[in-house]
């Protein structure tokens, strides 16, 4: 892992949410918060999960501090999600840009749900927090669908012919 791979990673996922915030932002606060079938139980749910997910792992690098894990219920509203997201973007992009290669292969100590100790470089869990947000995404799509909304193409093929 290299850290121009590791911020193509971040890009092509923020670039994968700006294509899907024009579908979500057609969904009613009723579609949003409804509980579906799959990922975190709503779209919503599922949005703040991955939101949540990737500033904590940002954290557990050296980036910004989240705290507690974000709850869903404070974020009534697809506009609320896409605020804080860009903010959650603007502080992962200010973070990639300052590491190096060399910080990737710093071991960060962390554990999950008050479970035990565990240790893996700042390459790995970043690389874990963008592919889990690409898992989520996927996951969403298939919640809009359901609803009846096409959440339109964000492959990561797309992505990279977007200037082609």
């Amino acid at each position: 892992m290299t850290i121009d791979a590791l911020r193509t990673l971040y890009d092509y996922g923020y670039w994968a949410n700006s294509r899907l915030a024009p579908v979500l932002s057609r969904l009613t606060d009723e579609e949003f918060t409804r509980q579906l079938a799959g990922g975190h139980a709503s779209i919503r749910n599922t949005l703040v999960h991955a939101m949540s997910a990737e500033w904590g792992w940002m954290d557990r690098c050296g980036g910004p501090r989240r705290g507690a894990a974000l709850v869903p219920a404070d974020y009534p509203s697809v506009s609320a999600v896409l605020e804080r997201w860009r903010e959650v973007e603007a502080s992962m992009r200010e973070f990639l840009a300052a590491l190096r290669d060399e910080d990737l292969e710093r071991v960060v100590e962390f554990s999950l749900g008050g479970g035990p100790t565990q240790a893996m470089r700042v390459g790995e869990l970043m690389q874990h927090g963008a592919i889990h947000g690409i898992h989520h995404r996927g996951q969403v799509a298939l919640l809009l669908r359901s609803l009846g909304h096409a959440p339109g193409n964000f492959d990561m093929l797309a992505y990279y012919q977007r200037e082609a």
